[in-house]
């Protein structure tokens, strides 16, 4: 039997035996565009053994260009969509079945922050973000809610994530969001947590329990400043942490609640490494109360090394002749003393204070860079020029800044301030603040001036500065009183016949 005759493409046929190649050449040159491929499902063999095409000759004509133009925008050409369809045909049904629904998905896409190339490289790892509702729901939420996601957290997330997790991700955010949670923190949140830990593996009760549990630590406070607190398990990380640190505040749980939320990074540290410097400073003879003490000051005394730092800065002061009282007492007032520098902060205030007079390795040493701490070497440095310029010698800075350690760590703009205040307003020689150096730690507006100006309406001048500032206000105010009262009486007498 003679084999049918080859008919117009366009036509409508049942039996088609394949054309020969040189029909492709003349009708398809490779050269210009590559041969549009036909669906697999638009081809199959008859009784006969011919090749049947099943009404979709013009779609094999059409559909190449018509597909490539839904891709246009990732910049692909017609070899890369064709490998792309090959092996994930479902998106060549997709196209051709809802080809705006397609071309939508590619734009949000693009819109909530994938480049062109990154949202190449996902659709190959992961094609069915092109296809999926429950990943439009997450898609349409992004982009919707405006929530800024890093683009490379979002190319990992896609990629890593089963599309079917991601309307319950959605539900666990709106969650969040339902209980107080800033929706303008939201993007940063999602970018720093560990998204399949936080929210994927969890139920919905148990991210209520987490929230319940937080807000008695300041919700949501302390995961907008710590977001990575909400990878942590509740009864195996959290909540062992923050019990330590209420046994460490002797059940106080309200105290222990205050810590937490000043440094909420001391969740992130576990009980065995919080145990672990518990333990080191008992060595050195503080109790537990005596610790928690300095860590509600300074809670980042639990992230200071042991080995680098605490060790030597400890033995530094034992040698200085501070026993367990004394180092508890400064390291409640000059806590960063042992997580500064030694090289770029104390080795050059130490330089400054034996250049004073002061002898290495003696109490008054130890409380001296204590108060030293509280400041930046430059700061220290302009401070005793500050001195030097008012006519103090070596001995007199050195006598003060006994008197009184933190007249060395004033901001030296301050100190000047109050220096010509105290000259030029009240008339004082610059002397006397060798036995009232306090003097230069007191508010210039706030104390100094305002009583200054109140007893110079009532009594005139005569008061030293100690009396006129050392009281305290209940005191001070009783004597104003009492000044008013007797130039009262005295102008009442003068009045009288």
């Amino acid at each position: 039997m003679a084999p049918t005759p080859l008919r117009s493409p366009l036509s409508i046929v049942t039996n088609l035996i394949p054309p020969s190649p040189s029909f492709y050449h003349s009708h398809y040159p490779l050269a210009h565009s590559p041969i549009p491929r036909l669906p697999s499902s638009a081809l199959s063999l008859n009784s006969h053994g011919h090749l049947t095409v099943r009404c979709l000759t013009r779609i094999a004509l059409t559909d190449a260009a018509f597909t490539l133009s839904i891709f246009k925008k990732l910049s692909l050409d017609q070899n890369e969509v064709d490998a792309l369809l090959q092996r994930h045909p479902e998106i060549e049904s997709a196209a051709i079945a809802s080809p705006d629904s397609l071309r939508l998905r590619i734009d949000i896409l693009l819109s909530i922050g994938l480049s062109n190339s990154a949202l190449w490289r996902t659709i190959i790892k992961r094609p069915d973000i092109l296809t999926s509702p429950e990943a439009g729901l997450f898609f349409n939420f992004v982009h919707e809610d405006s929530v800024e996601l890093l683009p490379t957290k979002l190319e990992r997330l896609l990629i890593r994530t089963d599309p079917a997790l991601f309307p319950g991700l959605v539900m666990r955010t709106k969650l969040l969001l339902k209980h107080g949670f800033p929706h303008e923190k939201l993007g940063h949140l999602l970018n720093v947590v560990d998204i399949k830990r936080a929210f994927c593996e969890r139920t919905i009760e148990d991210i209520e329990e987490v929230i319940l549990f937080l807000q008695r630590y300041g919700w949501p406070e302390i995961i907008v400043r710590r977001p990575k607190l909400l990878n942590l398990d509740l009864h195996n990380q959290l909540i062992p942490r923050a019990q330590f640190f209420a046994d460490l505040a002797g059940g106080d749980e309200e105290s222990s609640a205050i810590l937490i939320r000043k440094l909420p990074a001391v969740l992130a540290y576990t009980v065995e490494h919080l145990q672990s410097h518990l333990e080191f400073w008992r060595s050195v003879g503080l109790t537990g109360e005596q610790v928690f003490k300095i860590a509600l000051v300074y809670p980042n005394i639990f992230s200071v090394s042991r080995e680098r730092k605490l060790t030597s800065r400890i033995e530094f002061l034992e040698q200085c002749g501070l026993n367990a009282e004394d180092i508890f007492k400064f390291l409640v007032k000059a806590p960063l003393f042992v997580s500064l520098s030694f090289e770029d902060n104390i080795a050059k205030k130490l330089a400054f204070l034996v250049k004073l007079g002061y002898v290495y390795r003696t109490k008054e040493m130890a409380l001296a860079v204590g108060a030293a701490t509280r400041t930046s070497s430059e700061n220290m440095q302009k401070v005793i020029g500050l001195f030097f310029s008012y006519g103090f010698s070596c001995e007199d800075v050195l006598a003060m800044s006994r008197k009184h350690p933190q007249v060395l760590q004033y901001n030296c703009e301050s100190l000047e301030k109050k220096m010509e205040f105290l000259i030029n307003d009240m008339q004082r020689d610059v002397g006397e603040l060798l036995n009232f150096p306090a003097f230069l730690g007191y508010k210039l507006d706030d104390r100094i001036k305002y009583r200054y100006e109140i007893k110079m309406a009532n009594r005139g001048k005569g008061s030293s500065i100690i009396h006129l500032l050392s009281v305290s206000d209940k005191s001070f105010y009783v004597k104003t009183n009492k000044w008013i009262e007797a130039v009262t009486d005295c102008n009442s007498d003068r009045a009288s016949p």
